[in-house]
């Protein structure tokens, strides 16, 4: 229904406009917590992804603009930054975005980056980057996923921190392990930049969910190792450590992925283990021992903050508390943040309660570190 206030021909052209944008899902203009509500509602099997069938017949014209990494369902970052395009906007106002930067000498679009500037900050003043690595079972996802409100543009409107999104080759491009050569090639390209954009390359922390997960904790254990740094990219003599990890549900043991109850045959050849390594994982022990976290820890390791819910029916809330543990055995400082009854998702606003707090307490002295602690699910 169009008002008076839009009845000129101007405005009624907008409004029109407006109204279509606000019917592709009802309650636009709602907040994040009213949008997980109905991401919930939406999702009928409750596996964490809404297919077409499970939409209401409303709200599947525009199926295919949330479903941005084309894998035939809706993950609950892709319907909350679809939902959140209009606020997205208005945060752009304290940071530009500078999109598919090569960090890999290639024209292969995996190996691209997204940086977010900040605008606030001091003429020449270096400040810690906060590096955004997608999930999608080493298979899918897109380093757009970094662009959701609550990931990088809450870090990086602060004025404190550049951001950067990197995207990698996927298992069905390259096998194991191009994933990490691509990540640490990512972070020795940023590395190499740090005058042009002014970051401190002593102060790096990399986040990711997931798959991305899984890499962010590999990059925080294998600094220097040969065989993971790879030859991706022409910035080969540059480091690609970092310094603080922040480790959304991982994977950390690959052959221990189905010692736990999941929804997933981890062992079986269609796994998105399997298909990250091209083999089923306990036929390539091996293999699979290097790609997991747990093979290399180290007390020179980086610090980390873990994240996981105890009903996640995708990576099993133990292969963080492994971690975990296995770190503090070696005085690495390790802090684990359990959400009790929650899934394969953490709340968007932990970026606020828990990530900028971590991130202020490491790269800047202040205030106080999260605690380890086990949290109610929030409803």
């Amino acid at each position: 229904m169009i008002t008076k206030a839009c009845k000129t021909p101007a405005l009624s052209v907008l409004c029109l406009l407006a109204l279509f944008l606000f019917s592709i899902y009802p309650d636009c203009q709602a907040n994040e917590k009213e949008h997980r509500r109905l991401f919930n509602k939406w999702d009928i099997n409750q596996n964490n992804r809404i297919e077409l069938g499970e939409l209401p017949g409303y709200a599947r014209k525009n199926f295919n603009k949330v479903d941005q990494n084309n894998d035939q369902s809706i993950s609950l970052i892709e319907h909350l930054t679809y939902l959140a395009k209009g606020k997205n906007k208005g945060n752009e106002k304290n940071f530009k975005i500078l999109t598919d930067i090569p960090y890999a000498n290639t024209n292969n679009p995996r190996q691209t980056l997204d940086l977010f500037l900040p605008e606030k900050r001091k003429k020449d003043q270096v400040l810690p980057l906060v590096i955004w690595i997608h999930g999608g079972g080493w298979k899918n996802g897109d380093k757009k996923s970094g662009h959701s409100p609550n990931r990088l543009p809450k870090i990086v409107q602060t004025g404190r921190y550049v951001g950067a999104s990197i995207a990698y080759r996927l298992s069905g491009e390259e096998t194991w392990p191009a994933q990490i050569h691509d990540c640490k090639a990512a972070v020795r390209w940023l590395r190499a930049h740090e005058k042009k954009y002014n970051i401190d390359p002593a102060r790096i922390a990399v986040w990711g969910s997931s798959a991305g997960g899984h890499l962010v904790s590999m990059l925080g254990v294998t600094n220097g190792n040969k065989e993971l740094e790879g030859t991706v990219g022409t910035h080969t003599l540059h480091s690609s450590k970092v310094q603080a990890v922040i480790n959304y549900y991982g994977p950390s043991a690959l052959l221990q992925m189905n010692d736990y109850p999941s929804r997933i045959n981890h062992n079986a050849p269609d796994s998105p283990e399997s298909q990250l390594l091209g083999f089923p994982i306990q036929e390539k022990k091996k293999l699979a021992r290097q790609a997991s976290p747990l093979s290399y820890v180290t007390k020179d390791d980086a610090s980390f903050i873990h994240f996981h819910g105890t009903r996640d029916q995708l990576v099993p809330y133990p292969q963080s508390q492994i971690l975990h543990q296995s770190m503090k055995e070696q005085s690495i400082p390790s802090i684990l943040i359990t959400l009790k009854s929650a899934g394969h998702a953490m709340p968007g606003e932990f970026t606020q309660k828990y990530i900028l707090p971590f991130l202020e307490h490491k790269f800047y002295g202040r205030g106080n570190h999260p605690e380890t602690q086990i949290i109610e699910k929030s409803r």
